[in-house]
């Protein structure tokens, strides 16, 4: 990539708009908790990491779908407010745009319904559109909110072409195609890593152990990021840890799709993968101490910025 040009990301993935309920604690099974506020935000993995790209300097073209309902021409503004292009987002008629449910208590922790809507209809003919834009990409980023045969399609195109293809695995499926891992780095948190290899993936030092066998089912490379214990990376060669950033979390809904995004980015900038996780792990804490999604997604400023003080 010329250094005069900004990175250029393709995102495939989902476009939601969360309903975000604001609580003291989340309600247990069969329990009824009086919530403090509600509060509309446009959101989605893939949209989140859109915006997220954008304010972190990247060129970003948006893959998606949002269907005919009052939420989807809001949806597709607020992208092209923050600088995203919006020109391979179809609307799908007679269809419901994508919408979460996100629960989130004091201490920050999360809980998410999705009703996928539109995202749920992503496919050939979306691919077809988009097949240019993402052989042209220095990265191919996607999640699990939109079919997994167009993860897959999408990743062979992307292969063909030779553009690095970065999968965030989440949510994790209960069905995991072992064609879904032919990628180039795989990004899981813990609980999704667990999911992956059937083993438990608590600590630093589990995660250490199974990251390169993480790897060895597909990807090239392996991040699991592990909240507060930081994060563990295998290169293919070494594995290596990276601590994670202080921050006073408010919300943790979108500090992974903050991470995945800083990882995209400075790796179409060409910065090696320790470096990249640094700069992620950076960002994830910023969204993490900020309320929202794509609200709190942070700039590039402010990320240079902690990088420099911690």
């Amino acid at each position: 990539m010329s250094e005069t040009r900004r990175a250029r990301i393709a995102v495939l993935g989902s476009i939601n708009m969360d309903l975000m309920i604001r609580s003291a604690k989340l309600p247990l099974p069969g329990e009824t908790v009086i919530a403090d506020a509600k509060v509309e935000n446009p959101g989605g993995k893939g949209a989140n990491q859109a915006v997220a790209a954008a304010r972190m300097g990247a060129e970003v073209t948006m893959i998606g779908c949002v269907g005919d309902d009052s939420f989807a021409e809001e949806l597709v503004q607020n992208l092209e407010a923050e600088g995203v292009q919006t020109q391979l987002i179809s609307r799908k008629r007679e269809t419901t745009s994508g919408v979460a449910v996100v629960m989130v208590e004091t201490s920050g922790e999360n809980a998410i319904l999705v009703v996928p809507g539109a995202n749920g209809l992503v496919g050939p003919a979306e691919l077809e559109q988009a097949r240019q834009v993402i052989c042209d990409s220095d990265v191919l980023l996607m999640q699990l909110e939109v079919p997994v045969e167009t993860v897959i399609a999408a990743a062979s195109i992307a292969r063909e072409a030779g553009v690095p293809v970065i999968l965030d695995p989440a949510p994790a499926p209960a069905h995991f195609p072992a064609e879904l891992l032919d990628v180039d780095l795989i990004c899981p948190n813990q609980s999704e890593a667990a999911a992956l290899l059937g083993q438990s993936v608590a600590s630093v030092e589990e995660a250490k152990a199974l990251v390169s066998t993480l790897a060895q089912q597909g990807p090239r490379r392996a991040i699991i990021t592990l909240a507060d214990q930081g994060a563990v990376i295998f290169d293919g060669e070494r594995v290596e840890t990276v601590a994670a950033f202080e921050v006073d979390a408010v919300d943790s809904t979108a500090a992974g799709d903050a991470f995945a995004a800083g990882l995209a980015v400075r790796l179409a900038e060409q910065a090696d993968l320790k470096e990249a996780v640094r700069f992620a792990s950076a960002a994830g804490a910023l969204a993490a101490s900020g309320a929202g999604a794509q609200s709190a997604m942070p700039t590039r400023e402010q990320i240079e910025t902690l990088l420099t003080r911690q």
